[in-house]
């Protein structure tokens, strides 16, 4: 991100505050709750910050649900393409996006992938997100921002993204790590909110997501992230999931801070039980 900021996918309030206006930088508003799909929105609407568009979990960073692929599928990479440009992102050149939520980066490291997997490497994720930024006394707006489009053209690096078969296919081998990015009472199986089926993809190891940053929303320090991910830092592979593909882009995240590349399965846990529950229909 030369000319903005260092090769990190963070931001700090005090950048933000000092670079937002600039033209060359777009913020993303990633705001959302999963019981209350539209409160996310009216949040938005209620005060962002100045020059942010609104980015959807449901309608923009996800797509139209099937019997597989999990709750929130990847979006048609044409749509979002669309989308982005729409807001004003473009790739040449490539225009700076910084993406901000208030749920430990649970919607905006998903923008934050979605980007990358787009071929789109100017995007950064603002630590603290909007409690941090109102914390720091920096100011808020109910103004709308005016489109000023642009042209966004994906390169997509599908080599990203795994699917149950290679999931199966390759969780077992040698070299391979499997995470499961979930709470742990929930990869336990000792409780299950959302899906049908309790417990774990056999063979995953348990990295929760919400370690990733602390009780203030802020990322660890790299060091940390580093250490988080010592046992696994000489896989061949690391494939990452957690309920539907969301919540594992915050340890995708963390293990790009760790200096290591992880591999998504889009579906999730919530994909893997679709077939669980297709009597009859093998993955």
């Amino acid at each position: 991100m030369q000319g903005f900021v260092t090769s990190s996918p963070l931001v700090s309030a005090a950048w933000l505050a000092e670079h937002g206006n600039d033209s060359q930088v777009a913020i993303v508003d990633c705001r959302f709750n999963l019981a209350q799909p539209n409160l996310g929105y009216q949040q938005y609407q209620a005060g962002h910050l100045l020059g942010a568009h609104y980015l959807d979990l449901n309608r923009d960073l996800a797509g139209s649900v099937g019997l597989h692929g999990g709750r929130h599928p990847l979006p048609d990479v044409a749509a979002l393409a669309q989308t982005l440009g729409d807001l004003g992102i473009s790739s040449d050149p490539p225009t700076l996006v910084v993406a901000y939520d208030d749920s430990n980066l649970a919607f905006a490291a998903r923008a934050w992938w979605l980007l990358r997997y787009l071929g789109h490497d100017r995007v950064a994720v603002l630590d603290g997100g909007f409690s941090g930024w109102c914390q720091a006394g920096y100011p808020v707006t109910t103004d709308l921002p005016a489109p000023q489009p642009r042209v966004f053209t994906p390169q997509v690096r599908s080599h990203w993204v795994v699917d149950i078969h290679q999931v199966k296919a390759r969780k077992d081998q040698s070299g391979v790590v499997l995470v499961d990015s979930r709470e742990p009472a929930r990869y336990r199986g000792e409780v299950e909110p959302i899906d049908p089926i309790a417990g774990h993809i056999p063979g995953a190891v348990n990295y929760p997501w919400k370690d990733v940053t602390d009780a203030q929303g802020r990322v660890r320090p790299a060091a940390e992230q580093q250490h988080r991910w010592q046992s696994v830092q000489s896989a061949e592979e690391i494939i990452v999931y957690c309920g539907s593909g969301v919540t594992a882009c915050v340890n995708l995240l963390s293990l790009e801070l760790a200096g290591l590349q992880g591999y998504l399965y889009a579906g999730s846990w919530s994909d893997w039980c679709s077939y669980e529950m297709s009597k009859g229909t093998e993955a």
